[in-house]
């Protein structure tokens, strides 16, 4: 969703990067064939402003790793359960400087007991119980699933002792750890990783240009091309390419800088908001809602990117002297923008990831937009994940920071989102809820985290990953 983009790169290794160069050329004659209606995708998530990507491939821009939507049947929208809210600090905790992982690192599942899993608080396993009910509304089709799913609807959802006797004996326990490649030197298994947070902002918006209203944001323009590298080698499922036609070429779609300088996009505008920070980082967050002028409220949900690699413009800021790594936050960011208005085109275009937006019915305004388990997110409970490494669905314990209080916590979450920054074993994004205390606490997020996976009984992480 956020997503969410959080900016690390797409390929698994330096030898991947080098195959997708090479079936480029396969893959623009596919595409030259027939024209590629881009499909409806999981919207992307946040990302977190001080976060630097590795080097995208050279010769080919690749897109975000964020797999199709799930296919499901739609959801009835029903309300989270609410958290008891966090105790609220009087300054907010600084986001920390947390080691990278490789970008080329693996997934290795370490069989634990249950009992020995860190110790949540009851009411975040009650609080986690409709994400889970929710995930059950995808997956209970799925063979691994029917029978987890089906005994689900006899646990008593008032209960922490009941849902946790339901996880620790229909489900197996895994450590999550991250394995760098057999030819690294030094810090070979890392047992944390990066949790980041996103959020579904409000921003204020017209369906007509004005002199306030006066950003614009697209729908999926008529001449995007999106390829689905899989059909052309399964092992890249997962990955997809974006671009233009141009003759019998595809060539790469238009940048952030290439967009925002020239009416390339006259006509596709969705509708116009008020503030072009603010615009930008509903790109980041993926999806969001809109007050209009005339006092409705619409949803936009994320529709497709220009395939452009994500690059954070807090960690461009830093490297420019302008803030330093902890105050390249999202809020440290916009104070930066509102004093330095006549840079802000300057900053923006240093991200090249562009996103378009699908307008979506409200709903239920108690529920989060939907994430790319195809069901809605519930704040404090949906959790955005690399796909190649944690299957949608799963629940997952998760060990980090709270980054208003700074207080340690142990949460269960579901994994129901993913994101074109979201990149590893153990990277994360953490989802805060709706508007801006929720903003406030996504943008202030980015801290150490832990992991440990709850596969159905009896079922490999591994399988989970095939089906």
């Amino acid at each position: 969703m956020a997503g969410h983009q959080t900016g690390l790169g797409d390929c698994r290794s330096a030898a991947l990067r080098g195959r997708l160069v090479a079936v480029a050329a396969a893959i623009a004659l596919a595409a030259c064939a027939s024209s590629v209606a881009p499909p409806p995708e999981a919207p992307p998530v946040s990302a977190p402003p001080s976060e630097p990507p590795p080097a995208p491939p050279a010769s080919l821009p690749v897109p975000a790793a964020k797999p199709p939507a799930a296919t499901a049947p739609p959801v009835a929208s029903s309300t989270p359960a609410a958290r008891p809210p966090a105790a609220t600090a009087v300054v907010p905790v600084a986001p920390q400087a947390v080691p990278p992982t490789r970008p080329d690192a693996v997934a290795r599942y370490d069989r634990v007991p249950f009992t020995s899993l860190p110790a949540a608080a009851d009411a975040d396993w009650i609080a986690a119980w409709p994400a889970f009910l929710q995930s059950c509304q995808a997956l209970q089709a799925n063979a691994a699933w029917k029978g987890p799913c089906a005994r689900a609807a006899a646990v008593d959802r008032r209960t922490a002792a009941a849902i946790r006797r339901f996880f620790a004996s229909a489900f197996d326990a895994y450590r999550i750890r991250a394995v760098a490649p057999a030819e690294a030197r030094n810090g070979e298994v890392s047992d944390s990783g990066m949790v980041t947070g996103y959020y579904e902002p409000l921003l204020r918006g017209s369906r007509k240009a004005s002199s306030r209203y006066r950003v614009p944001i697209y729908r999926v323009p008529d001449d995007l091309v999106a390829v689905d590298l899989a059909s052309v080698y399964p092992d890249l499922a997962g990955l997809r390419l974006r671009g233009k036609l141009q003759g019998r070429k595809l060539v790469p779609y238009a940048s952030r800088g290439e967009i925002d300088a020239s009416n390339v996009l006259k006509g596709q505008e969705l509708l116009w908001v008020d503030d072009p920070i603010d615009a930008f980082f509903l790109h980041v967050q993926g999806s969001g809602r809109v007050q209009m002028d005339d006092g409705k409220v619409v949803r936009l949900g994320y529709g497709d990117s220009n395939g452009h690699p994500y690059r954070s413009i807090g960690r461009w800021l830093v490297d420019q002297g302008e803030l330093t790594i902890d105050q390249a936050s999202m809020q440290g960011i916009k104070a930066w923008a509102a004093l330095n208005p006549q840079r802000l085109a300057r900053l923006l275009e240093q991200n090249p990831s562009f996103v378009f937006f699908r307008e979506l019915p409200l709903g239920d305004p108690t529920t989060g937009p939907k994430g790319a388990l195809n069901v809605p997110l519930t704040p404090h409970a949906s959790l955005a994940v690399d796909t190649r490494f944690i299957p949608l669905g799963v629940p997952i314990l998760l060990r980090s920071t709270d980054p208003a209080t700074g207080a340690p916590f142990v949460r269960p979450m579901m994994a129901q989102d993913t994101g074109s920054a979201i990149r590893g074993p153990l990277r994360f994004d953490y989802f805060w809820g709706f508007g801006a205390e929720a903003g406030e606490k996504a943008g202030r997020q980015k801290h150490e985290g832990s992991a440990w996976m709850l596969a159905p009984q009896g079922v490999a992480p591994e399988a989970l990953l095939k089906r």
